[in-house]
């Protein structure tokens, strides 16, 4: 199946949102080479609120609100979103084309001072988001002083660098697209932090009328081993 047009492809406008992109272009250039898109940005309620705990708004549409009306208002052809922010119910209109496979599942540490989690002293302050994952930490080490934090990876990093924060955990599949490996401290085990089940894979959300995109889309879906 080849195209001859280009498609406007919508995501948020984030480093990391710009090489998921590129991730997925990848794959479907697999099945048609020529294949052409017009990357359309879109700031979300998600990028404009710095303040509200991740662990607040999970399942809901907070990451991809303004993206899906651009998609139901046929401003973009399709949308590419971390498959972990699609909302528990997605809207009337709209189909999960793909889930593609995990790039790297795993939770990571990054530490000022290079300290795995095990060495990090008691009281240390760490920077998560998920009610998951916080929760995890201060089931590990009670003696953390596990807090919320806010923004793309490069924000988070900052906020290591320049706050009081001893390390934060972040996916280690955000650092992998970005090329920042060198910045994990610790890959932490499963059985210490346990990654949300869709970590590491993309999701692409097309048109449910958009049949024939749809079925192209699809290619690139795994959910046979991925179930959402």
């Amino acid at each position: 199946m080849q195209f001859n047009r280009i498609f406007r492809v919508g995501t948020r406008s984030s480093p990391l949102a710009l090489k998921q992109v590129e991730e997925v272009l990848g794959l479907l250039r697999e099945f048609d080479a020529d294949l052409r898109l017009e990357v359309v940005t879109i700031d979300t309620f998600g990028d404009k609120d710095k303040v509200t705990p991740i662990s607040d708004i999970e399942g809901t549409d907070f990451f991809t609100r303004e993206i899906d009306d651009a998609l139901l208002r046929g401003k973009i052809d399709f949308a590419v979103h971390s498959a972990k922010d699609l909302p528990d119910e997605i809207r009337e209109g709209l189909i999960i084309a793909a889930i593609t496979k995990p790039l790297e599942p795993y939770d990571c540490l990054v530490s000022k001072n290079n300290l795995k989690l095990k060495e990090l002293p008691a009281g240390a302050r760490i920077g998560a988001s998920s009610a998951r994952r916080k929760a995890q930490l201060k089931n590990f080490r009670p003696d953390l002083k596990v807090t919320d934090i806010r923004g793309n990876i490069q924000e988070r990093l900052k906020k290591l660098k320049e706050s009081d924060f001893d390390a934060i955990v972040v996916a280690i599949c955000a650092l992998m697209r970005l090329g920042l490996e060198n910045m994990i401290t610790e890959r932490i085990p499963l059985e210490i932090l346990k990654p949300h089940p869709l970590q590491g894979s993309l999701a692409v959300v097309a048109r449910s009328s958009d049949l024939q995109l749809i079925k192209f889309l699809s290619k690139i879906d795994s959910r046979e081993t991925v179930k959402i």
